[in-house]
């Protein structure tokens, strides 16, 4: 059996079980000293008084969990009655040793040190009145090396528990630190995939809507005008399908292995690709670039095109617009995209008020600007002369050119 099994053993046994043990170990070691001591000029024979004395030590080890320096201070003074008794000296040495043990080892020892303190100048001073020998002198080292032994034993073990405990709590800290991480992660991966869906979903439904709709009226009076508006359905519908598909692999865990490969994340270039979506049936969409043309990250470009097809969405769903305009800017620092429309300043067809609400696609585009570091505004305005009110979203992306 090794170390660590006998440990475990040991911390299985009932608390009271090793005290009572402990104490009765304590009390036969008293009584075979006092009874084997070495009788020194002036000595009492032991009688029942000194057993009484050294058993009375030992029991008092009994509460040197709970109140460590009690246990010392009483079993000082017993044995102070002991030797003012003139009973063999040192005999009854074992329960002190235990106590002043149990005194160094306790979270709270500043009492027990004061008793251990008065305890062993007391000893020394008694023996150098006993026995006539200087406070230095050998014959004091053994007694007095022992209690001095006994406390450093005392504090060791105390450092040592107070310092696993140290190390307990910061691994649990350090768990609990990593298990919010993860969690944290966790639900930003989440956030950031139903942005995703809600994004392709929402754009889609509505393009298919307005598209459907088109072809619906120019069945039968425009055939050709209806056939190009189901055709925009079905490029819609398949370029929605990529991106669930490249959506899905992120959560399933993507596997190249598998020639399974995710298409690239759309970026600036295909804002116009929107815009001819969106206008055949709907309202006119104009889009302008301006400064000089730079690669952005593909995070930014990623960003700007997920901003300017959801501002889109909300053109197509809540509002009458008969004009949108997509602004790109490409500036020192950034870019800066700006969508807005005329469609009555941000009220729905029917139910009044609704774009001003903080849904999931205003969100969404406010989060995914401030991840970036960059700035988001949603509201109504005013069209410059007497255009009415609109709808304006307005974002700013920071981003350094790409090599």
């Amino acid at each position: 059996m090794n170390l660590s099994q006998a440990r475990r053993r040991l911390a299985a046994v009932p608390p009271w079980t090793r005290d009572l043990s402990l104490c009765a170990a304590a009390a036969a070691a008293t009584a075979y000293r006092i009874d084997t001591a070495t009788l020194d000029a002036g000595d009492r024979s032991p009688d029942a008084g000194a057993y009484g004395l050294g058993f009375a030590m030992a029991v008092t080890l009994l509460i040197r969990r709970r109140r460590p320096a009690v246990a010392l201070g009483v079993i000082s003074l017993l044995w102070l009655i002991y030797h003012v008794a003139d009973y063999p000296g040192g005999a009854p040495a074992v329960p002190v040793w235990i106590a002043l043990y149990a005194a160094a080892a306790a979270p709270r020892r500043w009492a027990g040190l004061f008793f251990a303190g008065w305890l062993i100048v007391s000893d020394a001073l008694a023996r150098t009145k006993h026995t006539g020998a200087g406070l230095f002198d050998a014959a004091l080292d053994g007694s007095t090396v022992v209690f001095v032994a006994a406390l450093l034993l005392g504090d060791a073990v105390r450092s040592r528990r107070a310092r696993r405990a140290e190390f307990e709590a910061r691994l649990a800290l350090l768990a609990a630190h990593r298990d919010q991480v993860a969690a944290q992660r966790l639900t930003e991966e989440r956030i950031r995939i139903a942005r995703e869906l809600h994004d392709v979903s929402a754009h889609t439904i509505a393009v298919i809507n307005v598209q459907a709709s088109v072809a619906a009226e120019l069945l039968t009076e425009a055939p050709d005008q209806a056939r190009e508006a189901l055709e925009a359905v079905r490029r819609a519908g398949g370029e929605a399908l990529a991106e669930m598909r490249a959506t899905v692999g992120v959560l399933r865990g993507h596997d190249d292995r598998e020639g399974d490969v995710a298409p690239p994340a759309p970026g600036i270039d295909r804002i116009e690709d929107l815009a001819r979506a969106c206008s055949a049936g709907g309202p006119r969409v104009d889009v302008r670039i301006e400064g000089e043309r730079r690669p952005l990250s593909r995070l930014v470009e990623f960003t700007a095109y997920r901003i300017a097809q959801e501002s889109l969405t909300n053109a197509l769903r809540h509002s009458d617009a008969d004009l949108v305009e997509i602004l790109v800017r490409y500036d020192e620092e950034g870019l800066t995209v700006r969508i807005r429309d005329d469609g009555g300043g941000g009220h729905d067809r029917a139910d009044g008020p609704r774009r001003m609400e903080q849904g999931n696609g205003l969100r969404g585009m406010a989060e995914r600007a401030a991840g970036l570091g960059g700035r988001f505004t949603a509201g109504p305005f005013e069209w410059p002369g007497d255009g009415g009110r609109g709808f304006q979203v307005r974002a700013w992306l920071p981003g350094e050119e790409t090599t």
